[in-house]
């Protein structure tokens, strides 16, 4: 008898156990307090909102933008391709002729290319030598000369051309690579120990590492340091984003963000006024001047690590309460402090890594799509970018006007960024880039091959002028298109991921990214062979991100995920509103979806009869 009225009470409890759905077990629903999930709509606006002292720290992760814009761009200058004149030939071969040869340079992304000797033949034609089969630069001594703003840089130092050129290739690799590495390893730091720590490491190693590599004595020292000057950039360019974001209220990510964007554009329009500041100087080489007026700015970040806090929204998510106390305590100038906060001083902090990621259902998918958008969109961007130069221009009007071309498109970008994304929002403005990138794409290797077979086959002159200006056409815009997408699949990424993970999440999208500019070099290492099937194999990836695209979901105006399960909430919105009386296909609400899960609850009809026959029976 007694056991009679316990029985509801298991049934409600096992009620509210999370089902089991299409293999997947529901994230553990632990007992967070009830502040947590309203950092944007309760603490930050206690705290005075985004207010002074935020819009303070906001525009301290501004500054940095601007060196850190130098760093990045600097290959353009100290791996720069010189202009070479054999000098003294080597006259073992009869097919050199006296005087002196010039080399022609191959440049492609903004000047920075692979060095061609060319060799004169007996019937005047020319053929390339020292860059397939092993064959050597038939020249015994050369004379180099700049013409991007230094005198002499790490190329002309150690005469990296001929055979030795696929040492500058492994010097661009050594940054990116170490970029690579910084953002995944970084990314796991700042969730593990915070973001305040992972910037003041970063930027404490980028000043050993950075001023180290203006010391190097040959190129192997250079390279290895440049991949450590990359690893620390990285965890500066990661902590400060994230730092960013978390500061911000939802209606200010976005445009806090762009401001840095454009502040790093200005790094890389800047950057060759800089070079030619350093031109010429009696006591140390150009090259070795400018890496230290590129690092030497970061001295200024050492008072962050006094006047920088760490993240709020970092320290309530991780259940660091007595630290975020002190610090709500600092900001409020009072002993008032949420009775919520004082009933979980007595938790200890928890840690989570982004591994936890592949027991969600919805949160994993999303990173993915935004690792291939990256990937996809950096990486389409230079074939773009190849497209668009001209390669019967000068070594030095190429490279200047080509330069300031790609500086020009991201200035574009970033302004037309801001009233897409206000009108469009997220996921309307990435998927109308990607959709205009697709675009470019196909008809750039499509149109310009139906014009040169089908129509005008008689007018060479003519057809080859109309392929030059919309092939120009086609990459002006697919890298107006591909630098938006690169841009706005970052931010994405870092409004959907939890703060738990964010810096995890934010991490494998920029290492993504990091994927998509390897290629350039790559390509350049390879002497451009293969560059049709590179250009066909990122037009499908276009494609196929459009429709992967379509299952993000829009995160303008919501306020940031704390936990997995906040993040596992965001689901997928449809890009058209429903008309007033229309009925709902999908239950969106709460309650209805607590409803919704209890359906198993009731009894199938059929096997309801079924029981009721066989009583009938007995």
């Amino acid at each position: 008898m007694a056991a009679g009225p316990e029985r509801p009470v298991s049934e409600a409890q096992e009620r509210d156990q999370p089902p089991i759905e299409n293999g997947f077990v529901s994230l553990e629903q632990t007992q967070a307090p009830r502040l947590l999930p309203h950092v944007d709509g309760s603490i930050l606006p206690s705290l005075g909102g985004f207010g002074k002292h935020q819009k303070q720290l906001v525009i301290l992760t501004w500054i940095p933008a601007l060196f850190i814009g130098f760093s990045q761009f600097s290959d353009y200058f100290l791996l720069a391709q010189p202009n070479g004149t054999c000098v003294q030939p080597l006259v073992n071969g009869s097919n050199w002729t006296m005087g002196s040869l010039t080399l022609p340079v191959t440049v492609t992304n903004g000047g920075i290319g692979t060095p061609v000797p060319y060799l004169p033949l007996d019937n005047g034609t020319r053929d390339g030598v020292g860059d397939s089969g092993g064959m050597q630069c038939a020249c015994k001594e050369w004379k180099l000369e700049l013409q991007t703003g230094l005198s002499q840089n790490v190329v002309t130092k150690w005469n990296l051309v001929c055979d030795s050129a696929w040492k500058v290739h492994i010097a661009k690799f050594s940054l990116l690579v170490g970029s690579i590495f910084g953002y995944l390893v970084m990314g796991i730091l700042a969730d593990w120990f915070g973001r305040h720590p992972v910037l003041i490491v970063s930027v404490l190693f980028m000043l050993v590492f950075g001023l180290s590599v203006a010391f190097s004595f040959n190129v192997t020292m250079f390279s290895t340091l440049r991949f450590f000057e990359g690893f620390c950039l990285a965890g500066l360019t990661l902590s400060l984003y994230i730092l960013r974001i978390e500061m911000c209220l939802p209606g200010w990510r976005f445009s806090m963000t762009m401001v840095a964007s454009f502040l790093m554009v200005g790094g890389q329009l800047v950057m060759p006024g800089v070079a030619a500041l350093c031109r010429d100087w009696p006591a140390r080489d150009d090259w070795q001047v400018l890496q230290i007026f590129i690092i030497c700015p970061f001295v200024l970040m050492l008072p962050y690590i006094w006047i920088f806090p760490e993240s709020l929204r970092w320290l309530l998510a991780t259940q660091h309460y007595h630290r975020s106390k002190a610090m709500m305590l600092c900001l409020t100038l009072c002993s008032i402090s949420p009775s919520e906060l004082e009933h979980e001083l007595h938790k200890k902090p928890k840690r989570t890594c982004i591994v936890k990621m592949t027991s969600t259902r919805n949160l994993w998918k999303n990173i993915v799509v935004l690792c291939v958008n990256s990937l996809t969109g950096y990486g389409i961007h230079h074939c773009f970018a190849r497209s668009m130069m001209d390669p019967e221009a000068p070594v030095s009007a190429m490279f200047h006007a080509d330069y300031y071309t790609m500086a020009g498109i991201a200035v574009a970008t970033c302004l037309a960024l801001c009233p897409a994304v206000a009108f469009m929002g997220r996921r309307g403005g990435l998927l109308t880039f990607m959709i205009i990138t697709a675009l470019a794409s196909l008809l750039q290797l499509g149109l310009l091959n139906l014009i040169g077979k089908y129509s005008l086959r008689h007018d060479t002159v003519l057809r080859d002028t109309l392929n030059r200006k919309f092939s120009v056409a086609f990459s002006i815009i697919g890298m107006f298109s591909s630098h938006a997408v690169s841009t706005l699949s970052i931010f994405f990424c870092a409004e959907i991921t939890p703060t738990v993970i964010r810096g995890g999440g934010l991490g494998l999208v920029l290492a993504s990214a990091g994927f998509g500019m390897l290629t350039a070099p790559i390509m350049e290492l390879h002497n451009q062979k293969g560059y049709f099937l590179h250009h066909m194999i990122f037009a499908a990836c276009t494609l196929l991100c459009i429709i992967c695209l379509l299952l993000l979901p829009e995160p303008r105006n919501q306020p940031l995920p704390e936990s997995l399960a906040d993040g596992e909430s965001y689901t997928r919105q449809p890009l058209l509103t429903h008309r007033p009386g229309e009925q709902h296909l999908l239950l969106t609400k709460p309650g209805d979806r607590d409803l919704y899960s209890r359906v198993h609850d009731t009894p199938c009809p059929r096997r309801a009869s079924m029981v009721g026959f066989k009583w009938v029976i007995m």
